[in-house]
This record gives C-alpha cells, structure tokens and sequence, in this order.
C-alpha cells in the first residue's frame, strides 16, 4: 500500500479545517459590519443559529427579567451560567485551554473583562450603539463594551447615625466617633486603587493608615454588608453598591445613602468570545444589552451605561475607575489592601 504523498494529506486536512475556518470568517463579517441591512442580517442570522450561551454575574433576579426579554423580542435562546465575577473569568479561561468553543457572550466587572481581553480570549466587535455609551468607559481595544455601572456608596442605618453626624469627607471617617462602627466589604481593592489615582499617594496613604485603625468590620460580598447594615448589625459601610440600597430601601429596610467625593464607580462590560460557536447570537444579545437592557437596568436600580437610559445617580459626577489600571497594578493594590484592610487589626 502506498503512502499518501503530502499533496494529498494536506487536501485531506484543508477539507477538515476549512469548514470551521470558513464558519468563522463568517462570524467575524457580521461581528464586523456596518451595512444599512445591518440589523436585518444580524436578527436573521442569530435565529437561524438559535440560541447563545451566556456567561455572567448580574444578580439572578435580573438576569431572568433580561433573558427573558431577550428571547420574547428575538425567539433565540439563551443558556445562561451563572455566578461571582471571577469564576467566570476561571470557567471562561479553562474552557478555552482545553479548546471547549461554548461559551459566546460575556457581561461582567470591568478588571474581569481587562484580564480576559489580556488572554485573547475576547474579539472585537462593531455596534451602532457605542456612540450613545459613556465615552471614557470604552476601553481603547474595544474588546468589550460598558452595559452598567457598580457604583460605590456608602449606606448606613438611619436608627443608629444620625444626619447630623454624618462625615462630610473620607477623612471625617477617621475621627475617634467612628471606631467600631465602620464595615468594608473585604475584596474592593479596585476601588482603593482609583482613591489612589484621584487623591495621589500621600492623600491615600494617610487615609488607609488611618482607616487601618477603626477596627473595621470586613464582610464577603457587597449584599451581605448591605443586609447587616440594614439589621443594624454595621452602622455605616464604607463599600456599598448604589442599587443594592436600592433594593433594600423597596422592603423598607432601615438603610440609607451617602456620596462621599469622589464617587467612584466600576464599569461593567459585554463582551464576545473570539472562538464563539454562536457569533450572531452573541452580537445580537451585545446589542440588547446596550439599548432595552438599559431601562431594565436602570428600573431595578442600576446605573445604566447608554447616556439615552435614565439613571438614578448623576454619571457626569462619576469617577470612572480604570480596569486596566487596576490589571496593571495588581501587586501593588493587593498588597496594600491587604496591609491596610484585609490583615489590618490582626
């Protein structure tokens, strides 16, 4: 028997390949495309594919409302998976270095989203609707678009600090009447990193020094703070995400709002995976999120991206926090958070 010459090996394995090869050269036309028939294409397409495989860590409530607004617009499907910020991006990496192709869209935290565009796990992709986002919450890559914004606040239990007493500046947090009633949430570091881009070192340094000394209370999860704040469990949290007061005021929770300056808030993005085996679906379900997903964000107490969606919080006073500049300097915000917060007091 004789041995295939390597013409007829390569012919072999181009017959293999290019179906796939082809497959995505056509996801990326369309992820790329600006035609008048944009719109009609996209939807066509998206349902002839039929479903997208979800990847996100909106809270459960709203995710369900999305979703299901999604496919009652579009019939198309959407396999949702579920959970904290960082296990997505740990799923989304594993999956790609075993070269499982499931996951298509993503919509999660900012530095998240940084670190899977570092790993070249996301495309870039073109939607008329950038135009209408805040303009300095779109990364110069484009690999991901802004949808929503975590906003940090302060909350506190309005049965136990009076308005009267309440701090004016972060450094009215450092007076002797504020020891012991103080809480964090205990993983923010990227929001310590942007007080030290907008104070300068010396400024934030003195601050953290200080707050290292009030014997803060230091919780997992920005809810969890928010609920033991509402119990009176926290007097005031330092910490807090805007729509989480939001929800907690709706159940007529003893809670409250404070806007120290500045008032920093973390972007949260869309993002579409390079290798998505459902390239339309995921574009379509990207565009949803950047127009009807707004008001829906924005009904449930988020902090919507699109400058056309009503917000409850003014975003031209918004400090916008950097995600590459907390990927950048990782070590060091670590470090210091876990000098001044995680291993303060111990």
């Amino acid at each position: 028997m004789r041995t295939p010459t390597i013409p007829v090996v390569l012919a072999a394995l181009f017959a293999v390949l290019a179906p796939a090869v082809s497959a995505q050269d056509a996801g990326k036309k369309i992820l790329d495309y600006q035609g008048p028939d944009r719109s009609e294409r996209l939807i066509a397409a998206a349902k002839k594919e039929g479903v997208v495989n979800f990847y996100t860590s909106i809270n459960a409530e709203d995710v369900k409302r999305l979703t299901a607004a999604f496919e009652a617009k579009y019939g198309v499907k959407v396999n949702t998976w579920r959970s904290r910020s960082e296990n997505v991006v740990q799923r989304t990496l594993a999956e790609d270095k075993a070269q499982r192709r499931f996951v298509d869209a993503i919509e999660t935290n900012g530095p998240e989203l940084e670190s899977l565009a570092r790993e070249k796990v996301l495309t870039t992709f073109y939607t008329p609707f950038a135009k209408e986002l805040i303009q300095n919450a779109i990364p110069g890559h484009r690999l991901y678009m802004p949808t929503r914004f975590n906003v940090f606040v302060q909350a506190y239990n309005t049965n136990l600090v009076k308005k009267e007493e309440l701090p004016k500046t972060y450094e009215d947090l450092l007076k002797p009447q504020w020891k012991g009633r103080l809480g964090i949430e205990q993983s923010d570091a990227d929001w310590m990193a942007e007080l030290f881009q907008y104070w300068g070192e010396k400024r934030a340094l003195d601050f953290f020094r200080g707050i290292a000394a009030q014997d803060l209370q230091k919780r997992k999860g920005h809810i969890v703070l928010a609920n033991m704040v509402a119990a009176g469990d926290v007097p005031l949290a330092l910490t807090i995400y805007s729509f989480e007061i939001d929800h907690l005021q709706h159940k007529q929770a003893p809670i409250a709002m404070l806007a120290l300056d500045p008032v920093i808030a973390k972007p949260n993005g869309v993002a579409i995976a390079r290798n998505a085996p459902h390239p339309n679906a995921a574009l379509l379900l990207a565009d949803f999120m950047l127009t009807d997903a707004q008001k829906l964000f924005s009904d449930h107490g988020a902090v919507p991206a699109n400058g056309k969606a009503k917000s409850s919080i003014d975003r031209a006073k918004l400090v916008i926090l950097d995600p590459a500049m907390v990927i950048d300097g990782w070590d060091k915000w670590s470090k210091l958070w876990d000098q001044y917060v995680t291993k303060a007091g111990k």
